[in-house]
């Protein structure tokens, strides 16, 4: 009953926390619709843990579990009714992450915690949306590279193509087909998207540390090349129709590129798990 108690004081304290990230995710589905996703996800990270968890029965609460939550709830507190740069979202989720650590810590115990640390810290990580301020950066450099990449392609194809900035330019019979790589092109949510999908493979089908550190980093090129085929293949639908990069259909183009992505990153997780072979010890014969 005090936990349940806990958990309703818990949303009670947080809900303009989860208010704002729902309208974030539901305003913007195609880049932040993935967030609303990893709470599930994370109970399944706890559900494959069950065995461990259960040997643990009946759980053992640590009261320095409230130390995390009141400081949790103490910096949300000042983020919301204190200096107004701070009511933003992502510092308001340092105090919404550290009171749910705290919770977990304080119901569970200490020995629970070595295996809930990683589902949490999943959903405080991915399961928010980040702020502008803080993509604009990597995400104007994403634009370079797409652009870069994608001239470099089309041109390995033998089209006649042009860059000025972020702006390609492909000729087709005297005809000038401007394409502007902008910042929904950038492939920051394809990267995104590899990363929290990366860290659920590896986590989920390996064990091996340094395999799960390759599998997750290598997610930052596949996303970035496929974005490159991505906007190249655009590139070459602007000489047919104009419209086809516009629109709906823009939005079409970037989902069917995603399924041979999934499918070179599922290659990428058969050949790094494949890099070692267990091997089995034989007792020598009598």
């Amino acid at each position: 009953m005090a936990g349940i108690i806990l958990l309703a004081l818990f949303g009670v304290v947080f809900f303009d926390f989860f208010q704002r990230q729902f309208r974030f995710a539901w305003s913007q589905p195609s880049d932040w619709g993935h967030t609303l996703l990893m709470p599930a996800v994370s109970g399944y990270f706890i559900w494959m843990r069950r065995a461990e968890l259960a040997r643990l029965q009946p759980f053992a609460q640590c009261w320095w579990g409230l130390v995390p939550i009141a400081l949790g709830v103490g910096w949300y507190m000042v983020c919301v009714f204190g200096p107004k740069p701070l009511y933003h979202h992502n510092i308001m989720s340092i105090g919404f992450a550290c009171t749910l650590f705290g919770t977990a810590w304080l119901l569970f115990g200490t020995a629970a915690m070595r295996w809930l640390w990683f589902p949490l810290a999943f959903t405080c990580i991915f399961g928010q949306t980040l702020s502008e301020v803080l993509l604009n950066k990597v995400t104007f450099q994403m634009q370079d590279i797409a652009a870069y990449g994608a001239q470099f392609m089309l041109i390995m194809i033998g089209t006649d193509v042009d860059r000025s900035g972020n702006t390609l330019t492909v000729w087709s019979n005297g005809v000038a087909h401007p394409l502007n790589v902008a910042e929904a092109c950038s492939g920051m949510r394809m990267l995104v998207a590899f990363l929290a999908l990366g860290v659920f493979l590896a986590y989920t089908n390996l064990k091996v540390p340094w395999q799960r550190v390759l599998l997750v980093v290598l997610g930052v090129p596949i996303a970035i090349v496929v974005n490159m085929i991505r906007v190249a293949s655009m590139g070459v639908l602007t000489q047919i129709d104009q419209n086809f990069v516009d629109g709906e259909f823009h939005e079409l183009i970037g989902f069917v590129w995603l399924l041979p992505a999934l499918f070179l990153y599922m290659g990428t997780l058969w050949a790094i798990r494949n890099l070692t072979v267990e091997t089995v010890e034989v007792p020598d014969a009598v």
